[in-house]
């Protein structure tokens, strides 16, 4: 079943279509959704998510930060969990074929507002509908216009918007860019 936020998403994702004639890159990645790490406790999600999004050339005026390059992003969980949709800013470091691209954002998610593990009895829902989104990628540039990359995203609030609420969900997986 297709979540009322997954369609917002979908539908804000069109309406930004025209956006992407100004994009510098689109990309593209498959990842293991809810994979358990130090940043993150159970949530009884899984899955394989499926990310698509467009990244713009860096920001001029923040040059003094290495000019920060804005993205747009999608996710969507194939099992029905917690997709989300959101904006960011990153910064690709190394001019070689190997490079590192580290990345923060703010999504909106679809996930449960109250969920419960049966088998722990812990909440497991995300405390917040507006999550953060750090990411790190380790990429390989294959041409001039293609890449591709080891990726990691993360989504949860910190424990900002709800104290005592924050199991976060990683994702990792490979991703695909192409420079426009």
């Amino acid at each position: 079943m297709i979540k009322p936020y997954a369609l917002a998403a979908a539908a804000a994702a069109i309406l930004a279509l025209p956006a992407v004639a100004s994009a510098q890159e689109v990309f593209g990645g498959v990842y293991a959704h809810a994979v358990d790490t130090p940043f993150t406790l159970e949530t009884t999600e899984g899955g394989v998510d499926v990310a698509a999004g467009v990244r713009f050339g860096g920001i001029e005026a923040l040059s003094f930060l290495g000019k920060p390059e804005p993205y747009v992003v999608g996710n969507l969980n194939t099992r029905g969990d917690t997709s989300f949709a959101g904006v960011g800013v990153a910064w690709t470091i190394g001019k070689g074929p190997v490079y590192l691209r580290p990345g923060i954002g703010l999504v909106v998610h679809d996930g449960p507002e109250f969920r419960v593990n049966p088998a722990t009895g812990f909440r497991t829902d995300l405390g917040s509908r507006v999550l953060f989104e750090p990411e790190i990628g380790l990429g390989y540039r294959v041409s001039d216009r293609a890449s591709v990359e080891a990726h990691w995203m993360h989504i949860s609030q910190g424990q900002i918007f709800d104290g005592d609420q924050n199991p976060g969900i990683d994702m990792i997986g490979a991703r695909i860019n192409y420079r426009l």
